[in-house]
This record gives C-alpha cells, structure tokens and sequence, in this order.
C-alpha cells in the first residue's frame, strides 16, 4: 500500500514538473522591472509581456543604433516587414530567440495551417489585443478582418503603416507588431547564420582581449 502511494506521488510530481515547462520555458527575464503592459485572462503574461519588450529592444537596437528612437524603429519596421524587405537573422537577438522557443510552447497561440502567417488570429492572445487596442480605427479593422476571416498581414499592413507611431503608446497594437511581423516569422529563419555571426562576434572580442 505504501508502495502504490509512493509511486503516485512520484507520478503527481513529474506532472507537475512537465506542466510548469510548458508552460514556460524562459528562464531569464530581462525586462521584468517594465512591469505589465498587455495584462489579459488566460495568457502566459509573464512570457508575452517579456516577449513585447525584447522584439522592441532588438528593433530599436537594429534600426537606431547609434541614437535609439523607438519611433523612429517602429516606422522602419513595419514599413520593411510589410514590404517583405527583413532579414530576420540580421535583428533578432539571442535573448529573443529563447523567447521564441518559449512561445513554440504556446499551442493556442499558433496556427500552422494559415498561408499567411503562423499567428492563430484566434487565439487568446489576438482576442485579447483586439478587445483592448486603444487607437480605434485600427481595432475597428482589425476586428472586422477577423470576423470575417479576412485578416492578413498584408491587409492589415497598409493601414497600420499610416499609424506606427501608436505602437508606442498603444501596447496592444504594438503586441500585434510583435506577434505577427516578427515572432511569426521566426519559424523560418536560418539559425545556422545567426550562430556564425555571433561565434564571429565572440571570436573577434577575444582577439581584441589578447592584442592588449
């Protein structure tokens, strides 16, 4: 008898280990101290809100090197990613990759069978961020695409290039960015090209080191 507990409290505890990595694999946050800007019911809130922050560092990083401009990187962005002018492998940063490979854990949040993006515009997440974007004619279309389901990048693109200076302050439209025009795509990135860039990066600091 105390045999058979044993063995279910062992199997009690494995189930508990496997839930608690699938739901999050991330183990280090960067942005914590940025608090809770998409704050909805039943999400990973912790992982998207991480999520949000790293795609908008790596962006700004990318596109406003020198003098950092959020704005500035949001324009540049969208109006490449609409274009299908990115080179994903030239932005994304290791810590955002994690991210990634924490949000392939998400089984809601994707949808591998839409020929236009990998996003689940049904998810919680989608609905979540249609319900709360502040700029309203966005979230006016946004939502009429999505009932009919006629949402694309491509459609929703064009407006939302009009107005990338909301992403800013609109969390929720700018999680859509996010989701949508970057971490959607990164299924389809070459990692092999980002490991060879940052080995190259690595190797010439070491070098750097010795010459002194």
């Amino acid at each position: 008898m105390q045999t058979q507990f044993l063995k279910l409290l062992v199997l009690v505890l494995l189930l508990n280990v496997v839930s608690c990595k699938n739901e999050n694999t991330l183990t280090e946050f960067k942005y914590e101290n940025k608090g809770i800007v998409l704050n909805c019911d039943n999400i990973n809130l912790k992982l998207y809100n991480e999520a949000l922050f790293s795609f908008e560092k790596d962006i700004e990083t990318f596109y406003t090197k020198d003098k950092p401009n959020l704005t500035r990187a949001y324009s540049q962005f969208i109006r490449n990613a609409i274009s299908g002018r990115i080179k994903y492998e030239d932005i994304v940063s290791p810590h955002t990759l994690k991210i990634f490979e924490a949000l392939k854990n998400e089984n809601d949040l994707w949808d591998a069978n839409n020929p236009n993006t990998y996003l689940n515009y049904h998810c919680v997440l989608v609905d979540c961020i249609a319900g709360n974007m502040q700029t309203k004619d966005l979230k006016t279309t946004l939502n009429a695409l999505i009932s009919t389901n006629s949402m694309s990048p491509k459609l929703f693109g064009s407006p939302l290039m009009n107005k990338y200076s909301a992403a800013t302050r609109d969390k929720y439209l700018a999680a859509y960015i996010a989701f949508d025009l970057y971490y959607a795509k990164l299924f389809n990135i070459d990692k092999t090209k980002i490991k060879e860039e940052q080995s190259t990066v690595n190797t010439e600091s070491a070098n750097a080191g010795h010459n002194h």
